[in-house]
C-alpha cells in the first residue's frame, strides 16, 4: 500500500476543501450584503484605497499599488472615480514639487467613517451570539490567514 504524498493529502483533506468553500461563500455573501444592505456602498477596492490613505497619509500611485499588492495601472483606474466623486484629491509632493500624491479629502474621510461604522455594526450583529473569546479568536485567526495570503502573494509576485 502506498502512502499518499503530502500534496495529495492536502488537496483531498476535507478541512482544506471545506475551508476553501467557506472562504468563497464568505466573499460571495459579503458582496450580497454590500449591495442589498447599503452597508458598504464603497466597493472593496475603494474602501481599501481610502483606508490606506487615511492610515498612512498622501501617497503616490506606485506606493499605493505596492501597499495594496496591485499594479499602478489598477490603482490609477480605481482612483479615477474616487477623484471624480471628491473622495480623493491630488496634492503636491513636498519632496518633489513636480510630483503628485493622492490624499483623502474631508468628504472622503467622512464617507470612510460612515462605511466603516456601518460595517462594524454589521459585524457586531453577525457575531452577537458569540462569546467574546470566540470573537477574538476568529479575529486573530483571520488576521493570521490574511498575513499568510499576503506573504504567499508577495512570494508569487517575486517569482515573475
Amino acid at each position: 500500500m502506498t502512502t499518499p504524498s503530502p500534496q495529495a493529502t492536502d488537496r483531498t483533506d476535507p478541512v482544506h476543501t471545506r475551508l476553501q468553500y467557506e472562504l468563497a461563500l464568505f466573499a460571495r455573501r459579503m458582496e450580497q450584503v454590500r449591495t442589498c444592505d447599503g452597508v458598504g456602498t464603497l466597493d472593496r477596492a475603494a474602501y481599501l484605497l481610502l483606508d490606506r490613505l487615511e492610515r498612512r497619509g498622501p501617497a503616490n500611485v506606485k506606493a499605493l499599488a505596492d501597499a495594496l499588492g496591485v499594479d499602478s495601472s489598477t490603482v490609477t483606474r480605481q482612483v479615477a472615480p474616487l477623484v471624480a466623486a471628491g473622495l480623493v484629491g491630488r496634492v503636491q509632493d513636498p519632496a518633489d514639487r513636480r510630483a503628485v500624491r493622492l490624499a483623502l479629502t474631508p468628504v472622503g474621510a467622512g464617507r470612510l467613517v460612515e462605511v466603516r461604522d456601518g460595517r462594524a455594526e454589521l459585524t457586531r450583529r453577525l457575531v452577537a451570539g458569540w462569546h467574546p473569546e470566540e470573537q477574538h479568536a476568529f479575529c486573530t485567526l483571520l488576521a493570521r490567514f490574511n498575513l499568510a495570503m499576503e506573504s504567499y502573494t508577495a512570494d508569487r509576485q517575486g517569482q515573475h
